[in-house]
């Protein structure tokens, strides 16, 4: 894109959405539709496989799976791509018949495929003028029949590391003494050396392809943002990401402004009815993130909170009844200096100049 054709526009980063047990492909986003076709471009990851078992599914199961015509609800709020590489898209004849079923509706996906080159893809998509380039990665999947290969179905996977060092020495200062029984180990992760060199060529190599370049997670444990979730959103920013979502452990996590361009350690959810054991999902509440500007210059980073309720709509949350959700959400990213700002509707975290 040359200076010269500078437009104004907006994208829309959504966290997880699992249509298992939807019966009406209208109902999921029929109270966001309107607000999610004021974007120009929208993404989000897609935690279950479209795919019509053969069998009852049973509490065992790794993968989730809703009905393939459910991915209408996709179409209808406006999708342009998705992310499919998690820990619940399982399953090589599952990913097959989900990516199949995506083709079908005419939303490109990447994270999952046929082998390891399909599933690694990126996926580019054009809106007014503007390459959209996207690519995602899951650092929690199983460790057989899972990760794509050469020639056999699966998803693209960036692998993370655990140890647990033990307290021989105070690293926080709540911490008790190490003469005491019990004291916990700190945990410590970190990204594969290999894996994260690969993923960072993937990355520069998307760069040339498109004009804004995301790229998308699933990663995390609980609440907390681990060290290798940081050293993987760096690395995707230095290698040329625009900006950085993750997703997969349902809660919002923190936000970071990393060399002026976004990293949403975690968006929640923006769909999400039922999960493992086949239990409902609380009152859970998410992120829709809005990324906006002038040609390839970001100009304001803002989200807007949202929630379901007993229909399973996801709905729009007024920053002003979330007080406390809000407070928790500040509590977080005051480890990476973000601070959140009421717009009307929206937080900003954000804004140029």
């Amino acid at each position: 894109m040359s200076e010269d054709s500078l437009v104004k526009h907006s994208l829309v980063l959504l966290g997880d959405i699992n249509l298992m047990n939807v019966t009406d492909a209208a109902v999921p986003f029929r109270r966001v539709r309107a607000a999610l076709a004021e974007a120009d471009c929208r993404f989000a990851n897609l935690e279950c496989c479209l795919y019509e078992q053969k069998t009852r599914h049973e509490l065992r199961d790794e993968g989730f799976f809703a009905a393939p015509a459910l991915g209408e609800a996709l179409k209808l709020a406006g999708i342009d791509a998705i992310g499919n590489a998690n820990n619940v898209n399982y399953g090589a004849e599952a990913i097959m018949a989900s990516c199949a079923a995506l083709r079908s509706l005419d939303i490109p996906s990447t994270g999952a495929g046929a082998n390891r080159a399909l599933a690694y893809a990126p996926v580019v998509v054009e809106r007014k003028g503007i390459r959209y380039g996207f690519l995602q990665r899951s650092s929690v999947y199983w460790p057989t029949n899972h990760e794509a290969g050469e020639s056999s179905p699966g998803i693209a996977v960036l692998q993370g590391h655990t140890a647990y060092q033990p307290m021989l020495y105070k690293i926080r200062p709540e911490l008790p003494p190490a003469n005491r029984p019990g004291v916990p180990p700190a945990i410590i992760t970190w990204a594969d050396p290999t894996h994260l060199a690969r993923y960072r060529d993937d990355v520069a190599a998307l760069r040339a392809q498109c004009d804004i370049l995301t790229v998308s997670h699933h990663w995390g444990l609980f609440e907390e943002v681990l060290d290798y979730q940081v050293e993987i959103a760096h690395a995707g920013i230095d290698a040329g990401a625009d900006a950085v979502i993750g997703h997969g452990p349902h809660f919002s996590l923190a936000m970071e402004m990393y060399r002026d361009r976004p990293v949403f350690y975690g968006l929640g959810n923006f769909s999400f009815h039922t999960g493992h054991g086949g239990r409902k999902h609380g009152n859970w509440i998410g992120e829709a993130a809005r990324l906006t500007y002038d040609g390839t210059a970001l100009q304001r980073v803002a989200f807007r909170l949202v929630r379901h309720d007993d229909r399973n709509e996801t709905y729009f949350s007024h920053p002003g009844e979330e007080t406390q959700a809000l407070a928790r959400l500040q509590s977080l990213c005051d480890r990476f200096g973000t601070r959140l700002e009421h717009d009307g509707e929206e937080i900003v975290i954000w804004r140029r100049g």
